[in-house]
């Protein structure tokens, strides 16, 4: 719901349970008037009619109070806009109007309209509530108006939006951190006084951050406490500033693109739109956060977010880069029979891939390996009742390939430097058209020669050399060749809506909103060690549903990883928190561990609807040796995946208290039969029964 007043200079957005207000004075200020619990248009309007504190010497009246600070005039917080002209740079802007529209598919929406003279730049501050949600979307628009007599615009900075909190005694932060193999780790601490930023200048999302925030006052817990969070929807580089003003309020202001580089120029007549920067505020603590932005995302982001993801099996760590049509066929035999319902075939397949150095960028199979194309194998992985998929990299290019000997110009280079190879390969510019037509003409003949299925992207190297000669303005490939990548994914979803796609960038290298607008699920992390992955996941699940986070099962000991023997117990159920996959190599697994998978892959199966769409609890995070679990609640049902990584002699391990449930109700055991009421699981909790060292359990409740 979206309210007007103030004489049409205020408004009021109203979510289920939360409120966003703001409003322009009569000078053309926009100011925040308040982001957290619902409150009525009179309340908003009171807010408004409190004048901004004095001036004092060396501090500006409107810092922590406007809603969109620019550059230029009494300012000095960090500038959501930043814009240069020739002659002239900053912004002056004038109010023009508002309009307010009702969608019943994306919800209610806001656009303020505002206008800069003498850059002749309209700006238009766009807000969005979407059914049922309380979630508020932003992004910015920005227009060089034709008509004036200078020349293109610089958009230096261009955020989507700046989030203002109110005066607390303290805050606290939270993010998401890491490096590969290592990803989403969650951390806490006192925002001290000043800026923190994060971000990536990577040209992708990146392993180091997620584009992801949490505020509280030191207060809240998983189950109580005022959270204020924001998450950015790009899958570029990007930056988040969190400042925590003077006067103790703070603000937080994102965007595409990152310091050292402009960000787009602006001939007469083009508008740039920035990428979504969305909010949430919650009273119910960290776990409430979570749960409405997983339900957001399921309901409004993610491509049919509501359809349950397949278990999968992967070839790579059985093949590697050896791969061939009979060995995929055995693996495709054997994942089949332990009930897999989606078997891909990893990097190998096509062009001279005998090796990481070649055939990047030549997408056919290899006709040694697939005399008839992949089109057999596919038609007899069909036929044992699995769909199909294949591994790509279609931003990348090997230097030892037949596009790039066809087209050395293609690449991101800088002229008269050397070029930079990671993996022996070099990144495409997908901000060129002929780039995109190129790899849109590929991928789309390669989807049409063989039935396929899914479609695991990945994108394993960072902009090292991000040059585009003859460009008038190169600075703007590091955000062109993002909407490229956009551009390219929604047309082969246009052409081909029956297949389904992985974001990969060599594990959680590009996680976010926008790229999860485009795919069904995305590649966690590189590190399946059951045990390290708790906490990758525990990170992962602050912000993103279980119904996107692939998790596999691999062998173990791992030569990638740090060779600890696990069981499959406890890989299994550590993979079965997300939507689960096998990565291990069949054909050296023994008949008794295939037939212990297909025990574990059939119940996942019962408990998939839970897991994938249900309400997550986390029950005890991940720590140093002690008890951790989660638990899923959707209808009458609960799953609780429950790990003990190890147990201290003599030490008990203690029940866990389930949450959730209807204390009034009886729950049954499906696997065991035994009843007990909802209160007891509650109050004293539920026994595992869990001892020794990686030992973990599933749990599945169903209310009587």
């Amino acid at each position: 719901m979206i309210e007007t007043g103030g004489s049409g200079r205020l408004w009021l957005l109203s979510g289920p349970g939360s409120s966003y207000a703001l409003h322009v004075t009569e000078r053309d200020e926009l100011l925040h008037l308040h982001w957290g619990r619902r409150m009525a248009l009179r309340d908003a309007e009171a807010l408004a009619a409190d004048p901004l504190p004095a001036e004092r010497p060396f501090e500006s009246a409107l810092d922590g109070h406007e809603e969109y600070p620019v550059e230029g005039g009494p300012r000095f917080v960090r500038p959501a806009l930043s814009v240069r002209s020739s002659q002239v740079r900053g912004t002056e802007w004038c109010f023009e109007e508002y309009e307010t529209a009702v969608d019943p598919a994306t919800g209610h929406e806001l656009r303020l309209h505002f206008h800069d003279s003498l850059h002749h730049l309209d700006l238009t501050l766009h807000y969005r509530l979407r059914p049922g949600c309380d979630v508020v979307e932003r992004w910015t628009t920005a227009t060089h108006v034709p008509g004036g007599r200078g020349g293109p615009l610089e958009l230096l900075r261009a955020d989507a939006a700046t989030w203002t909190l109110p005066y607390r005694d303290g805050w606290r932060m939270s993010q998401l951190h890491g490096r590969w193999g290592a990803e989403s780790r969650l951390v806490r601490g006192p925002l001290t006084p000043g800026e923190r930023v994060i971000g990536s200048r990577r040209g992708h999302t990146g392993h180091q951050h997620l584009p992801w925030f949490a505020l509280d006052a030191g207060d809240a817990g998983e189950e109580h406490g005022e959270v204020w969070t924001g998450a950015l929807a790009w899958s570029g580089s990007w930056r988040i500033a969190v400042a925590a003003l003077p006067d103790g309020r703070v603000q937080a202001t994102g965007g595409a693109g990152h310091d050292d580089a402009g960000l787009v120029r602006l001939e007469p007549g083009a508008t740039y739109t920035s990428p979504v920067f969305a909010g949430l505020w919650t009273d119910g603590g960290f776990g409430a956060a979570s749960r409405a932005w997983h339900t957001y995302q399921l309901d409004h982001v993610v491509p049919e977010g509501r359809r349950p993801r397949p278990v999968l099996y992967n070839s790579w760590e059985a093949t590697g880069f050896d791969v061939g049509e009979r060995q995929q066929r055995e693996l495709a035999r054997r994942a089949a029979a332990m009930g897999v319902e989606l078997f891909v075939v990893d990097d190998g397949w096509f062009g001279d891939r005998a090796s990481d150095r070649a055939g990047l960028g030549d997408w056919t199979p290899n006709r040694d390996r697939f005399p008839n194309g992949l089109k057999p194998l596919s038609d007899e992985v069909h036929a044992l009742g699995m769909q199909f998929g294949i591994w790509v990299e279609p931003e990348m290019v090997n230097p030892d390939s037949d596009l790039y000997r066809a087209h050395p110009d293609w690449v991101q280079h800088r002229p008269g430097r050397r070029t930079t190879e990671y993996r022996h390969q070099l990144v495409l510019n997908l901000a060129r058209t002929d780039v995109r037509e190129h790899l849109a003409e590929q991928l789309d003949a390669l989807l049409h020669s063989a039935p396929v299925d899914y479609v695991k992207w990945d994108f394993n190297r960072c902009f090292t050399d991000p040059g585009w000669p003859g460009d008038r303005y190169p600075e703007r490939l590091w955000t062109a060749h993002v909407e490229g990548l956009y551009e390219l994914i929604d047309r082969l979803r246009a052409a081909h809506p029956g297949v389904a796609f992985e974001s990969c960038s060599g594990g959680g290298g590009r996680v976010d909103l926008g790229i999860l607008a485009r795919t069904d699920q995305v590649w966690t992390s590189d590190n399946t060690d059951p045990l390290d992955r708790l906490h990758i996941q525990h990170g992962f699940s602050q912000l993103h549903p279980a119904r996107v986070m692939a998790a596999w099962v691999t062998d173990s000991p791992s030569p990638m990883l740090n060779h600890r023997r696990s069981s499959l117990r406890f890989r299994f159920v550590s993979a079965m928190a997300g939507v689960l996959g096998i990565g291990g190599d069949l054909l050296h697994w023994s008949a008794g561990e295939r037939a212990e998978a297909a025990s574990w892959v059939a119940l996942y199966k019962t408990v998939r609807p839970v897991v994938q769409h249900g309400d997550l609890y986390r029950l005890r995070p991940p720590g140093e040796g002690g008890l951790s679990a989660v638990q899923y609640v959707l209808g009458a049902d609960t799953v609780v995946l429950a790990w003990l990584p190890a147990q201290a002699f003599g030490a008990p391990v203690p029940p866990l208290r389930l949450r959730g449930l209807d204390r009034d109700a009886s729950y049954r055991d499906v696997t065991t039969g035994v009843v007990q009421r909802g209160a007891v699981l509650a109050e004293r909790g539920l026994r595992t029964t869990l001892a020794g060292d990686l030992d973990a359990a599933v749990f599945h409740l169903r209310r009587l």
